[in-house]
């Protein structure tokens, strides 16, 4: 028989599991990375160029123009840095594995095991190791500031570490946050175990009860 088994605990983790994932993959396809500064006249009204891992954001014309978004590499290969390339693999493996976790976790309400393992246990050593993918993504990016294309927006004294005239953007940000929360879900999968299992969850099964809520 299913038991149904909501807890606070077992539903904050379910819930931060699945905004993490979000986020990460909002700021993997976000152009708002590094913030440039104005490559023309048209720009000093305040607007700053972005560029992303593979896009970025350009005012086109004169100032109050329309401003342009898409990806400036047409390949993989195409992507300004080699550092980019790879930290893009270790992103998007993160990203990938966190996004696989948010949708057990949603399943987690009805099954807590998977053969005969705790669900929660196996997702929280899927979000660590998320954590530690998205951990070497974000010391890799920084690693290819020197490239051409990040010359062309930050200045030529831009160099590895080292933005010069650009200023990290909310996707950079977001992507770091996103790695500190998954790590905190891995720790909150343990206290989602303890609250599933706990003794007042074994009564009410106990009881007969198939929807189980437990504060």
């Amino acid at each position: 028989m299913c038991h149904a088994i909501v807890t606070c605990r077992s539903m904050l983790w379910t819930l931060l599991s699945i905004l993490v994932a979000f986020a990460e993959l909002i700021a993997f396809m976000s152009p708002d990375w590094l913030l440039g500064f104005p490559r023309n006249d048209s720009d000093s009204g305040g607007f700053r160029p972005s560029l992303g891992l593979y896009s970025r954001c350009l005012r086109l014309g004169a100032r109050g123009g329309g401003v342009s978004c898409g990806p400036y590499a047409g390949t993989f290969g195409e992507v300004a840095s080699g550092f980019w390339r790879a930290a893009m693999l270790f992103l998007a493996a993160g990203i990938l594995v966190l996004g696989v976790v948010a949708c057990l976790s949603v399943f987690s309400v009805c099954f807590q095991s998977i053969l005969r393992k705790s669900i929660f246990n196996i997702c929280g050593l899927m979000q660590a190791a998320a954590g530690l993918l998205l951990l070497v993504g974000l010391m890799l990016y920084p690693a290819g500031w020197g490239s051409e294309k990040v010359l062309s927006y930050c200045g030529a004294e831009a160099s590895p570490f080292r933005p010069a005239l650009c200023s990290l953007g909310w996707a950079f940000y977001a992507a770091v946050g996103g790695t500190l929360a998954a790590f905190l879900c891995a720790v909150l999968s343990a206290q989602a175990e303890i609250a599933t299992s706990g003794d007042k969850v074994q009564e009410e099964i106990d009881e007969g009860k198939s929807l189980i809520c437990v504060l």
